[in-house]
Order: structure tokens, then sequence, then C-alpha cells
């Protein structure tokens, strides 16, 4: 039995059942990662001898009745820019090489107080900046399906780890489609929860009105089940929802009958391929003919969300990064005069060419003689973006589109040109300047092999209208794995 072929529940049913050990499930993600990493490079941190221990203890609580849950001994990948007390945390960043935490965020507590084994932090773009893990100062994460292409990003490295098996789950953030694109490029499911659903303690900010943590995995089923582990109320944060708990897997129903589904017209203007929007198209046509009722309309206010997001998420950047300094924590520069000199050479050195530039537009917008041109117009377009989604539900109880208007892009195809990244994050954007819950699964396949996806998009904390649509598509297809792990007989 090949354990890395399991979903994150069907692995945790195995450990319940005593029909797999939790040191047997752990060594098998270890080995995996031993034999793929050199060539796909997800991980900035393997913490081998922390995951051992955390198994032989997870599997003396599970012999003891402590332990009962769904994902008690599954092990899971973080992201690399959420705190774990004691694990190097260093947002793909040189100017966070070093950083250790003292705590450890609220969603990664959730997971280990639900018997999660963390097998270590994957790679990302440098502070969650980019859209193909490219921009990571510990190199660039390879695609599953094809090497010679992206993984989508920010959370690319968890992404990828997910499709090349070498963890069951893992978790990601999502700023502006960091965990649906990246899902929807390597043939996996991921969930984008409402803003305040999921604590962003210890989660290292970049756009703090939009950061969101949220899972990747196999399937519907394990995000439905990761969702229930981390969804709590934390004092800790401020946007906490105090209703964030739900019974997400109740929604993990076959049944889509009566279920108004709206398609806007402007996701399909020019700029999307064809094979993406064909097969976008056609997941529509199987949800209809299984009893939901889908109509197209006009949603608005789409070519505004990139400038909006773009905008707004630089512009709290430049405040988020601006304690990177070299002073408490992190990277500091070996030679400088004073400390104004000692600010700028740090800076300079410790972050890269994306994260330069981001934190310039922002501190752009917020100057005073731009604020009120750029920033305040901005916000006033986030609200409009939001009023259009506000009346879309109204009428609808799902929204239905590609989660990017291409499949994975070539390595070094998107850097070369900022703008042309920027803009493939076009259906992403809006949902995080709106707050709305979103999900990523994949619809097919373009003509070079490489996995769509398609993006189911809820209002406000109805994470379980999307869950319930995607899960009843989700029964008309088999999960597939990448041709290359078939290829090579992994």
């Amino acid at each position: 039995m090949d354990l890395m072929r399991l979903t994150a529940v069907e692995l945790g049913k195995k450990i319940k059942a005593s029909e797999v050990s939790v040191m047997e499930a752990t060594k098998a993600c270890l080995d995996r990662i031993h034999a793929l990493e050199s060539e796909y490079n997800c991980f900035v941190t393997v913490d081998e001898e922390g995951a051992l221990k955390q198994a032989e203890e997870i599997q003396k609580r599970i012999d003891a009745g402590e332990l009962t849950g769904p994902l008690a001994g599954v092990p899971v990948a973080i992201k690399d820019n959420m705190c774990i007390e004691g694990m190097l945390t260093t947002c793909s960043s040189k100017i966070l090489s070093n950083f250790v935490p003292t705590y450890t965020a609220t969603a990664v507590q959730c997971l280990r107080d639900a018997g999660a084994v963390i097998i270590g932090k994957t790679n990302m773009d440098e502070f969650a900046m980019g859209s193909t893990t490219e921009t990571s100062y510990y190199g660039i994460t390879k695609n599953p399906w094809d090497t010679n292409r992206v993984p989508g990003g920010s959370s690319g490295g968890s992404a990828a780890a997910v499709a090349a098996e070498e963890v069951p789950y893992a978790l990601g953030s999502d700023t502006g489609g960091s965990i649906r694109q990246p899902a929807g490029f390597c043939g996996v499911t991921g969930i984008k929860p409402t803003y305040g659903r999921v604590s962003r303690y210890g989660l290292i900010a970049y756009g703090s009105s939009l950061d969101q943590i949220g899972p990747l995995a196999k399937d519907v089923t394990d995000c439905a089940t990761i969702l229930d582990a981390i969804c709590k109320h934390d004092d800790k944060d401020s946007t906490s929802y105090k209703d964030a708990a739900d019974d997400f897997t109740s929604a993990l129903v076959d049944d889509v009958k009566g279920m108004k589904i709206g398609i806007p017209r402007d996701y399909f203007a020019e700029g999307i391929d064809e094979d993406v929007k064909n097969s976008v198209l056609q997941a529509a046509k199987v949800l209809e003919a299984r009893g939901a009722i889908v109509e197209e309309f006009d949603l608005g206010m789409v070519e505004y969300a990139i400038p909006a997001y773009y905008i707004i998420a630089s512009a709290e950047a430049s405040s988020n990064l601006e304690r990177f300094d070299g002073v408490k924590y992190g990277y500091r520069t070996d030679k400088f005069t004073d400390l104004h000199n000692m600010y700028k050479k740090t800076r300079s050195e410790g972050f890269g060419p994306e994260v330069k530039r981001r934190i310039m537009l922002g501190s752009f917008v917020l100057s005073s003689g731009y604020y009120d041109a750029y920033y305040v117009k901005a916000l006033k377009t986030k609200a409009l973006i939001k009023k259009a989604f506000d009346d879309a539900f109204a009428k609808y109880d799902v929204i239905l589109g590609p989660v990017a208007p291409t499949t994975a892009l070539k390595v070094g195809e998107s850097l070369s040109d900022p703008i042309k990244m920027y803009l493939g994050d076009i259906y992403t954007v809006s949902v995080n300047l709106a707050g709305l819950p979103g999900i990523s699964l994949p619809c097919g396949y373009d003509k070079d092999g490489m996995p769509i996806g398609l993006q189911l998009l809820g209002q406000t904390f109805d994470e379980k209208s999307i869950i319930r649509a995607a899960y009843a598509y989700e029964c008309t297809r088999e999960y597939k794995r990448p041709a290359q792990l078939e290829e090579r007989g992994l």
C-alpha cells in the first residue's frame, strides 16, 4: 500500500483503525521528500527529528483515546510565513533567514491540537509577494506536472508538495489568490475562507486586511475537514469572527438541485485561454445537468479589481514590512557607518526586487501628495466591488468562474514582465477585496496536459455552499496525479 496516494482523511482512518502507525505515515512522507526535494524544492525547512518525535507522542495519545479526530496522526506542511515556536520561519526572505519565533500561529496550534504531525515549512514567494514562487530567496519551486513550469504562488511550495504527494495536505495563505491559483496550477484543491474565519495570529502579515490562511489538499473532503480543525474564534486576533467555528463537513452532500449558480460574463472576455474557458464552462454544464440553475450575468467592476488590489496590498505591505530593519531580529548587514546607514543597507540587501517594488509603490500611494488620488480611491473601489458581489449574491448561491486566465506558465515567463504577472490575478483578487470565501479545484486539462482550475465563490461566511457545489462536481471526476509521477512509477 502506497500511503502517499491516500488523501488526508483516508490516511487518518487507517491510523485510527491501527492499519498504519503514525510513525509509518511520517516516515513515508520523509522518504518521499528525500526522493523528490532536489527536483521540486517544495520545502525551506524539513524538521525530520521533530516530526519523528511528534509521531511517537501522537501515537501514544491516539492509543490512549485522547486523539480521535480525522486528522490525528496525519502529517502536514506549513507555509513558511506562519510562526512555529522553535522552527525557522523565513517568509522565503533573506531578511528573516535566521528568525526562529518564540510562539506558534493559532491555525498551526489548532492542527497540533487535532493531532497533526508538522513535517516542515514550505517554500513561497518572498513575503507572499508573487504569483509563481520564483521570488523566493531559497530558489524556485517546480510544478510536479512539468518542471519547466511554475507551481503558481505565493503558496506554491504548499501546492506542489501536495501535488507531488510529499504530504497529504498543507496550509497556505491567500492575499489575492495565493491558495486558489497554485491549487489550480498544480491540480489540487484549495480553499480561501471568509476573512475572519481563520485566526491570523502568528501569520507574518503582507496585506493585513486581505490575508487569510486556508488548506491545500487532494480533494474537497480533506479541505472541509481541515477547515473544521482550524476555524475558531481567537481573542489574539481582533479581526477573528466570533462564530468562526462551523461543521463544514456537513456540506459534503452530492446534491445541487435547485442551487443557483451565476457565471460572470466579464470573466470570459478577451485574455482567457480557450482551453481554460471551455473546461470551466463544461464544469458549469455538469452542475446544471445535476439540477443546478445556471445563468450568465454581468458582475461589473472586474477591470478595477487589479489596480485597487495592488494599491491597497502594496500600501499595507509598505507599513507591515517597516519593522524589518535589522535592529531586533532577522538579518543585519555586516558593514555600516551609522544607524540610518544600517537600516538602508540591511533592507537593500535583505529584500528581493519584487518586495522592494511593492514597498516603493505602497510608500508612494500613502505619501501626502498622492494619498487621496490613489489610496482613498482604491478603498472606495473596494467598497464598490463588495457591493457588486452583494448584488450578485442576492440572486445566486454560488458564482462560478476560472481561477486564472491560463494554466501554469513557463519558469521565467512572468518575472520578466511584472504587469503580466499582476494581470494573472484578475479572477482572484476581488475575492480578497470583498472578504469572500472561494474554492479552487481541478476541472480539466489543457492541450499540454496541464491542469485547469475551477473557482467557486460564496457569500461572506457561506463556505458551505461552495463546498457543497465543489463536492457535487468532484463526485463526477477522479483525482488525477501528475503524469511525471506516473511515468517514474512513483
